[in-house]
């Protein structure tokens, strides 16, 4: 009789971490006609001047300017500029190929998405049949589907939260009572330790840092073509005060293709949790 799988999960932020960039910069921005710049910078700025969640902000000024642009939000037009959206390298394989991979080694992997973008563009990509979960910010929609209140935002601190749900087996957002209750550890379908965070550096800190304390393992990814400006180091250069400061366990370019080093990670790291479980039950012989 064959040994039942090694249940085990990968969360990934999204922008910056599958994707190049933000995912409205692929088609939502461009379709009102602004410049990116323009839009985060006014988004920023509604933020301080209101004492106001960066995510709400940005959130709220997408319904702002749709409706100066007379261009309605539709919860299927969402989806479809989810369609538009550009992978790294090797994404859109990736999945298939790493599931192989882990199944190879008895393990069963759950892929689940944590992101402060928002779930509909997600869920129109091609990649979205692969998650899980999508714990994104979303709309709130009118029985005509119109966006017309912000129904979810998660922002950089409470993305930590969707790791205890990961972990407690929870698929959802809402139900804050499970969350809360205590549960021992045995019971838990995806201990910690079977857990790993693939996210783009500063914005995953507070998740990434809690998931590495907790025994997963943690991986900051950067865009290898991104450089440095007056404002901010390069991506790389981030993700390398990252490691100085332990606050993750791995860098690598967000090089999903086979046989990179990120890919080559991530398989090592599915075999430390084969050898992990396989030790546990390990007894005197």
């Amino acid at each position: 009789m064959s040994k039942p799988l090694i249940k085990a999960a990968i969360a990934y932020d999204f922008d910056g971490t599958l994707v190049p960039g933000n995912m409205q910069e692929h088609s939502f921005i461009p379709k009102l006609g602004i410049a990116k710049e323009v839009f985060w910078a006014e988004a920023n700025r509604m933020a301080r001047e209101h004492d106001m969640d960066e995510i709400l902000a940005y959130m709220q000024l997408m319904l702002q300017k749709s409706e100066e642009k007379g261009i309605p939000i539709h919860r299927n037009d969402i989806i479809n500029y989810g369609k538009d959206i550009r992978f790294f390298p090797g994404v859109e394989t990736y999945f298939d190929r790493i599931n192989t991979y882990a199944q190879k080694q008895g393990v069963l992997l759950d892929h689940h998405i944590i992101s402060s973008g928002l779930r509909e563009f997600i869920a129109g990509t091609s990649v979205a049949h692969h998650f899980r979960n999508i714990f994104a910010s979303g709309f709130k929609y009118d029985k005509e589907g119109v966006a017309v209140w912000a129904a979810l935002a998660i922002n950089y601190t409470n993305k930590t939260q969707y790791l205890f749900r990961i972990n407690k087996g929870i698929d959802n957002a809402y139900d804050n009572t499970l969350i809360n209750k205590s549960m021992p550890e045995h019971d838990r379908p995806i201990p910690f330790s079977r857990m790993i965070y693939i996210g783009d550096g500063e914005t995953d800190v507070p998740a990434m840092k809690m998931l590495k304390y907790q025994g997963g393992a943690t991986i900051a990814v950067y865009n290898p073509k991104g450089i440095a400006t007056k404002e901010k180091p390069s991506p790389k250069a981030l993700c390398e005060e990252l490691i100085k400061q332990d606050r993750v366990d791995f860098i690598a370019p967000a090089d999903y293709t086979a046989n990179s080093f990120l890919v080559n990670t991530v398989q090592l790291l599915i075999d430390r949790i084969k050898i992990e479980e396989a030790l546990k039950s390990r007894t005197t012989p």
